[in-house]
């Protein structure tokens, strides 16, 4: 059966989470929760239809929020927290949620399971819909994360959690920078993925260290579990086997560079990815604001601007702000300046939704 196009939009922003629906005559915006407030995060969870938004209100402190009616009210849930750090810890990460940066949904055997990923790097997993949080202890005290950083941020993060279609005890987790990990038993116990990856960032005899890649984002096609892609700090990577072999693909037409990536959620071979210029400018290459898509599993890409705007043009594009419906036809992408485009056509061509919303976060389908 062909998955219909998505009809709904939620976008998280700095100044609050926006929902947009399809109507006859395109995409229209509909009355903001948390007016003012910053959204760092939301998930729709098809399991049950609720919503969950995550808001960062610096002195407030991390708030996580739940709907059961499509945002028509909201109820303040519990957030994610670190418990007391030891006097004895040697550890220089603060043991404080900043952000949450990953809200993620179990498996349809898992009723009330969300997975969520903080800065710093923390993930959390919670059985009764948000109501409370645990750590995962068995990843948190892994000696490896000792070596994780801060990239864009001053600690890492876990920014990419992928639960396995086919067995929700199997996730995957992307960390910036702390590499790829990977878990077959419900988070019990933790693997580092991630050979071939590199980071050019560090000292040349580092540059294949697992534990301290930059991943920027991480997504797993849903027909064919066994792949992922990753838009990388140092380029573009994708995996066949799970995660455990990485493979290099080199775009050719455009940067490798930038943050969000995502994947056609039948056909593992087409990838959608928006190029920047790194490291400090994170701006679109050349002010010109594209999208490059490849449909051959990397060996190929086509540099797509129809509908986006021309140069000069300042628009970078986060990590969660590139988003493909569950047909595979519809895409949508925010940007940092407050540009909104969708594309009903598997990103042939884009029509602006909105030119004047407040620097976009995050994108759901739902």
């Amino acid at each position: 059966m062909t998955a219909k196009q998505a009809s709904r939009l939620w976008v998280a922003s700095r100044k609050g989470l926006i929902p947009f629906a399809r109507e006859a005559e395109g995409w229209r915006p509909g009355a903001p929760s948390f007016l003012g407030e910053p959204v760092t995060m939301v998930l729709h969870d098809e399991r049950d239809g609720t919503l969950y938004a995550a808001l960062r209100l610096g002195h407030f402190g991390t708030k996580l929020h739940r709907s059961s009616d499509g945002g028509a009210s909201w109820e303040e849930v519990a957030a994610p927290a670190f418990p007391p750090k030891p006097q004895t810890s040697e550890d220089k990460t603060p043991w404080s949620v900043d952000v949450i940066w990953s809200l993620a949904a179990g498996g349809s055997s898992q009723p009330g399971r969300l997975w969520a990923g903080t800065i710093p790097g923390g993930l959390f997993r919670s059985d009764d819909r948000g109501s409370s949080w645990q750590l995962v202890e068995s990843l948190w005290n892994r000696p490896e994360r000792m070596q994780w950083f801060g990239g864009g941020y001053d600690h890492p993060g876990i920014h990419s959690i992928c639960v396995d279609p086919r067995d929700p005890k199997r996730l995957s987790l992307a960390v910036s920078c702390g590499g790829v990990w990977h878990s077959s038993d419900d988070g019990a116990s933790w693997t580092l993925g991630g050979n071939n990856l590199r980071a050019d960032y560090m000292p040349p005899e580092r540059a294949g260290d697992l534990d301290i890649q930059d991943p920027h984002c991480m997504v797993q096609c849903t027909a064919d579990p066994q792949t992922f892609w990753i838009q990388h700090h140092n380029g573009i990577f994708v995996t066949r086997n799970g995660g455990d072999e990485w493979q290099a693909v080199d775009p050719k037409v455009t940067s490798d560079f930038g943050f969000a990536v995502a994947v056609h959620p039948q056909d593992p071979n087409t990838a959608w990815f928006v190029p920047a210029a790194k490291d400090a400018l994170r701006i679109p290459v050349d002010g010109k604001l594209v999208v490059s898509r490849t449909r051959d599993g990397g060996k190929t890409f086509e540099v797509i601007d129809r509908g986006l705007p021309a140069p000069p043009a300042w628009d970078l594009i986060y990590r969660h702000s590139l988003v493909v419906d569950d047909s595979g036809r519809t895409l949508a992408m925010g940007s940092t300046t407050g540009g909104l485009w969708i594309s009903d056509d598997g990103g042939d061509s884009w029509t602006c939704a909105s030119a004047h919303l407040p620097p976009v976060y995050a994108l759901r389908f739902g």
